[in-house]
């Protein structure tokens, strides 16, 4: 073994190995710190989230609770449209000479005095029951569908039979009764324009073709009735 190999040198200190070392040692107390933060706001995220949570359940909660409280939406109220103060029976007979030459006199004075009257009675416009009268009838009371419709109104003898109503659904007096019954009880279920719909077409509503004839005989009626 030669005298270099067995004779042992001791090495001079690496300045950059030490400062390496106490670099490491600089990186080793960051990162200890380093995790002790993070656990920290771990923990205050944990708890942040935590809150959220209840805070959001609690929202929920009182969301649902305010949905089974709420009041139901009102149904659509009765019909309340009193007899217009310039459409009077003077008028309403009128028109009826206008729209139905073949009417006596006495049958004029007979539907114009029942429209008022029922009309009245189950507080319906008695221009729209004039519209409906004329669309359904022509303003003629003997007049039968095919499928059995009666009269001025057009009412179906099933139709009219909860009001009980005594005589002949084809009098005058209690045609009109029942059609406006059927009308009134339709609007205060399905609103106007569906209720004026349902007079023909039932439950079933297909289109507007009939509710759009009822309303354009009103500005006929109005004219003819006060001409």
């Amino acid at each position: 073994m030669s005298p270099r190999e067995s004779t042992p040198r001791r090495r001079a200190p690496n300045p950059i190995r030490a400062d390496l070392e106490v670099f490491d040692r600089a990186i080793e107390t960051v990162s200890e710190s380093n995790a002790t933060s993070y656990r920290k706001i771990g923990e205050l995220m944990g708890r942040t989230r935590v809150a959220a949570l209840i805070v959001l359940a609690a929202l929920l909660v009182s969301g649902a609770r305010d949905e089974q409280v709420e009041p139901p939406v009102a149904a659509a109220g009765p019909v309340t449209a009193p007899a217009p103060a310039d459409f009077d029976e003077i008028q309403l007979m009128r028109f009826l000479e206008r729209a139905n030459a073949a009417l006596s006199p006495n049958q004029i004075r007979q539907i114009a005095a029942a429209v008022i009257r029922y009309s009245a009675k189950y507080e319906l416009d008695p221009v729209l029951v004039t519209q409906v009268l004329w669309v359904e009838s022509g303003a003629r009371p003997w007049v039968r569908s095919p499928l059995g419709a009666v009269g001025l109104m057009q009412v179906m003898p099933h139709m009219a039979e909860p009001l009980g109503l005594g005589g002949n659904l084809a009098t005058i007096d209690a045609n009109i009764e029942a059609g406006c019954w059927i009308l009134a009880d339709n609007i205060r279920r399905l609103g106007e324009e569906d209720g004026i719909s349902a007079y023909f077409w039932g439950s079933n509503i297909r289109d507007v073709v009939y509710l759009d004839r009822v309303k354009k005989a009103r500005a006929a009626i109005r004219g003819a009735s006060e001409s």
